[in-house]
This record gives structure tokens, C-alpha cells and sequence, in this order.
């Protein structure tokens, strides 16, 4: 059977975000992006963490798991490592993903799980009322704040390269059809992926608006807009590592490409290593069958309900010990 985006469309769950905001983008780039790659709904797992992003496992017909604020990537490598068949997919805002759950961030680049992260970039907490998130930059005055932003910005992603991960990609909400290629990027990838979405926020981001970033306040002499955002990918800029020996200098470009912003800013993939082992590699490497006998497959009980685990030389070995 071949899907469509609708089939991934859950009618009888309201999306109740605020009109005109980036989380619609999101969502449809999500369903857009699973149709395109014949995935079936049983086969994904939508990981979500607290904020307005939070729901995009509600409207994504798959398996959803709504989870604590910021620990959206520890439940997601969990179910991952139990069950490494399922196609797993983290959602966080800037605000969960890069405030609260920076830590899980970076220690999952080391991990390198074949998964994808995508964070809601709109550099404010908007399901609470739009305070400064980590990626707002310096010196920035949003509608909620009383002065301007005092902390320097997150850069999303130079964090997750030097963090590990092998695969960082940014996106932009309001461009549904690039949105959606970057996301199939990113879960054809071999290893953990990252796709920074930056996204307007209608209710309490007023300086990052749609409207800026199709440069509508920067127009030509003709009155033509100058759009602040352009693709990597047209300009001949190449993310993938081929061998090792320009690993190094791969990463430098995508760093450099990173810190652009204002009146240009890329979106694209900065940076693709499929020569890492994923961490599935890795623990096959110790448990030959890992593969064919996740956790997730084997039987834990009879059908008494008693443990089929036998422990029996474990506890011969703790006893010689």
C-alpha cells in the first residue's frame, strides 16, 4: 500500500497551536517526510517533551510518547537501544532540549544512535509565556521581556558537532518541502541525527518573525524583499566526510558556516559522517545477536507468568568471585 501524508494525520486530536505558528510546518513536513519514505505508522516512534512542540506526538499518527520536561532524548535512546528496528524520532523545543536537558544534548552525541533529534528553534519559552530561551541572542528584546536578552546565544549546531553527533542539519518551518528532504536526510542517516527547525512564533516572538526572515524589512530598490535564509546545497558546500583524513576540516567549514546570522543565514546540512560506528554497531560488537534479539523481542515470562531469565551461571560466578 502506498501512503499518503494523510495517512499520518490523527482527525480526531485538535492541533490547537496559535495561528500562523511553525509548529503546523513541523507537523505536516513530519507526515510529508514518512509517506515519501513508505514507513508505516508501527514502524515510528515520536518522542515528545514538555512545551508547545510537546504535541507534535499527538498529531503524527505513530507510536507517541509525550515525557518529562528536557528528557526527551534519554527516553528516546532508551527505546531505541530496546527495540533498534523502530524508526525513533526526538521532538524538543530550544527551551527543553538546550535549557534543562542540555546535559542529555551533549552525552548523546557520544553515544552516536541511529535516530533523529529535532528541535523547535523559536529562541523564546512559548508555552510559558515567552521568556528568553537558550538560543535567543544577546541583546535581543522580545515582546515578554521587560530589557533586552542578557546571555549569549546556544549555536544548536557547532553544539552538536563537537558534541558528536554525525549528522546537523537546520531547517526552516515556513519552507515545508526543504523541511521535509532534511528530515529524510536525517533518518536515512546512519547515526544520530540533529535538524535545528527554526520557526516563527507568532504570540510572543515579535524581533524573528516570518516577515524577517523574508527579509521584508531589507528591500531592494525595485521594493523586492532580501531574504535572510539560503541553501547550503546551492552554493556547492559539501557536509559529507569521504575518509577520515578531512574529518577535521569538514567540521571547521560546517563551524563556520554555524556562526552566520542576521542578513544571511544557511539552512541545510552543515555536516554527514557514516564512518562512526552507531551505537547499535557497537553493542553488536559484545552481543552478536543484539540485532536479531533486542530487548524489546525476548520473552520475559512464561505463561504462568514466571521470569524465563536463568541466572543460574551468573550466580556461579558471583559465588567464585
Amino acid at each position: 500500500m502506498v501512503l499518503k501524508p494523510s495517512d499520518f494525520r490523527v482527525p480526531e486530536v485538535y492541533a490547537d497551536w496559535c495561528p500562523g505558528c511553525g509548529d503546523f510546518g513541523i507537523m505536516n513536513a513530519l507526515q510529508m517526510a514518512f509517506a515519501e519514505l513508505g514507513l508505516e505508522p508501527h514502524q515510528i516512534v515520536l518522542v515528545s517533551g514538555i512545551g508547545c512542540s510537546g504535541k507534535e506526538a499527538h498529531n503524527v499518527k505513530c507510536y507517541g510518547v509525550h515525557t518529562l520536561h528536557g528528557r526527551t532524548l534519554p527516553f528516546a535512546m532508551g527505546i531505541k537501544v530496546a527495540n533498534p528496528n523502530l524508526e525513533v524520532l526526538a521532538i524538543g523545543g530550544d527551551g527543553d532540549g538546550l535549557g534543562i536537558g542540555a546535559g542529555h544534548f551533549v552525552n548523546a552525541g557520544r553515544r552516536n544512535l541511529d535516530m533523529t533529534y529535532i528541535i523547535h528553534n523559536n529562541g523564546v519559552y512559548g508555552l510559558t509565556k515567552g521568556q528568553a530561551s537558550p538560543t535567543l541572542r544577546l541583546g535581543v528584546q522580545t515582546k515578554s521581556l521587560p530589557k533586552p536578552n542578557i546571555n549569549e546565544a546556544i549555536n544548536s549546531i557547532g553544539l552538536a558537532i563537537i558534541s558528536g553527533f554525525t549528522f546537523a542539519a537546520r531547517s526552516y518551518a515556513y519552507d515545508v518541502r526543504h523541511l521535509k528532504d532534511t528530515i529524510k536526510q536525517a533518518i536515512q542517516h546512519k547515526g544520530l541525527a540533529f535538524i535545528d527547525c527554526l520557526q516563527p512564533c507568532p504570540t510572543y516572538n515579535n524581533v524573528t518573525t516570518k516577515e524577517w526572515y523574508a527579509g521584508e524589512d531589507r528591500k531592494d530598490a525595485s521594493g523586492k524583499p532580501q531574504p535572510r535564509l539560503y541553501k547550503l546545497e546551492e552554493t556547492g558546500f559539501d557536509p559529507v566526510v569521504h575518509d577520515w583524513a578531512e574529518d577535521f576540516q569538514k567540521k571547521m567549514a560546517a563551524l563556520d558556516k554555524a556562526r552566520e546570522w542576521g542578513d544571511r543565514i544557511p539552512i541545510g546540512v552543515f555536516y554527514k559522517n557514516e564512518l562512526e560506528p552507531t551505537f547499535q554497531d557497537r553493542l553488536t560488537s559484545r552481543i552478536p545477536f543484539y540485532m536479531q534479539r533486542p530487548p524489546a523481542k525476548q520473552k520475559l515470562c512464561d505463561e504462568n507468568g514466571f521470569s524465563t531469565v536463568d541466572l543460574s551461571e551468573f550466580m556461579k560466578e558471583l559465588k567464585t568471585s
